[in-house]
């Protein structure tokens, strides 16, 4: 049992490191690594046990949901679940508080790990009934949800461009994610509609990085501060729940539904999303024996089902990597925001594009290159007609409202 314990140990500290890879690197999934060491497992299977090597997954796939904050925030590169934090992350980047985003990140990911944690216990018995419940009318849930937030917008001519945004973005995700034998497909949409979009408009405008400082300024009201956590932790478990709702998706339900918390209470909800979407999804295969990511994929063909010895064991882990994650993710940011004070933001912000480029040519070939180019274009509609980014996720929303509906 002491040795057990060890190994246990030791395969959180190694998923903790290479967490840190995932997280730091866009483009490198967390998925990638797990189904990598999924089709490994025979061979590591020879000198440690499956539930070692399970949790050096969850270690990993923990760790990877703190640290993808910070090339979000800091490069503008963004994955599936950290996309919406570009925008505010970026606002904060140019107020000289690029720590303070990424700190935020890491207070929604530790306190909603820790609430989803406590709250197995009062709803495992539940989710069959709750999954069952539900999933007819998640579809119609994100349609309500989009008219929504077109009818937020202020006047009707933004309305209108509202509308056209959501649908510009929904028939380019509906392209992109349904073209065959295309690799990463949702890094060159992302990044266009997010990310390089976001850099361009920041170098017409001439802007200047200010000194990243670091600091303890940033103050959250309680309220807010909850109503962002338990926003992730709700909507994050309804992502674990459904196959196609991601946590991007869950995000904009929440984001209509917890009220106005304000653009760092908005970043901590974002940060606690993705790491609930995860962590849930421990319980989902308890409860259910289903899989609903890359990982979890990778934990169940290795282990074949989980009992609640194999659950204890996992949140066990998934606690203590967040833990661990925290002060990495903290440390990290550290550095990055002491090597921005260094850097030309103009240069930057061209370095962060051709970094992107290169990636988008060498996972998805010229194809991506091309979607690249129209995502980046169809992400420049929104802030130029004064209506929210938000609705450009339309690329991921109207294809799992489809999913769901038809």
């Amino acid at each position: 049992m002491v040795d057990l314990f060890f190994q246990l140990l030791i395969a959180v500290l190694i998923g903790c490191f290479f967490g840190i890879i995932t997280g730091l690197t866009p483009g490198v999934h967390v998925n990638l690594v797990a189904m990598l060491l999924a089709s490994l497992s025979g061979y590591f299977l020879g000198f440690t046990s499956p539930i070692v090597l399970c949790t050096f997954i969850v270690a990993l796939a923990v760790t990877h949901t703190f640290l993808d904050a910070i090339p979000s925030i800091f490069l503008g590169a963004p994955d599936a679940d950290m996309a919406l934090n570009v925008l505010p992350g970026h606002r904060m980047l140019l107020q000289g508080m690029g720590y303070e985003a990424v700190k935020l990140t890491v207070v929604g990911s530790l306190m909603a790990l820790i609430f989803t944690v406590i709250a197995f216990p009062f709803v495992l018995p539940f989710l069959p009934m709750v999954y069952s419940f539900l999933q007819p009318y998640i579809g119609y849930i994100l349609i309500v949800v989009v008219i929504y937030m077109i009818l937020k917008e202020k006047g009707l001519n933004e309305k209108f461009w509202g509308f056209v945004v959501f649908m510009l973005s929904g028939v380019l995700g509906l392209i992109v994610l349904n073209w065959q034998n295309l690799e990463q497909p949702l890094f060159p949409l992302l990044s266009g509609l997010f990310g390089i979009s976001t850099l361009l408009l920041s170098l017409s405008e001439n802007v200047v990085l200010p000194k990243q400082r670091i600091t303890e300024i940033v103050k959250v009201e309680k309220n807010k501060t909850f109503r962002a956590v338990a926003g992730a932790v709700v909507f994050g478990s309804l992502a674990a729940l459904f196959p196609g709702l991601g946590s991007a998706q869950a995000a904009i339900i929440a984001m209509q539904v917890v009220g106005e918390i304000g653009m760092y209470g908005f970043i901590i909800l974002i940060g606690g999303m993705n790491t609930v979407n995860f962590t849930f999804s421990l319980a989902t295969l308890y409860s259910l024996q289903k899989a609903r990511n890359g990982a979890i994929v990778a934990v169940l063909e290795i282990i074949k089902s989980i009992d609640m010895n194999g659950l204890v064991a996992f949140t066990g882990a998934a606690l203590l990597a967040g833990g661990i994650a925290t002060f990495l993710t903290l440390g990290i940011s550290r550095v990055f925001a002491n090597f921005m004070n260094r850097l030309n933001y103009k240069m930057l912000a061209l370095g962060v594009i051709a970094f992107i480029v290169a990636l988008t040519v060498y996972f998805s070939g010229f194809v991506g290159l091309l979607i690249l180019i129209i995502s980046t274009s169809v992400g420049l509609v929104a802030p130029l007609t004064n209506v929210k980014r938000s609705l450009s996720m339309g690329c991921l929303l109207l294809p799992v409202i489809l999913y769901f509906v038809i």
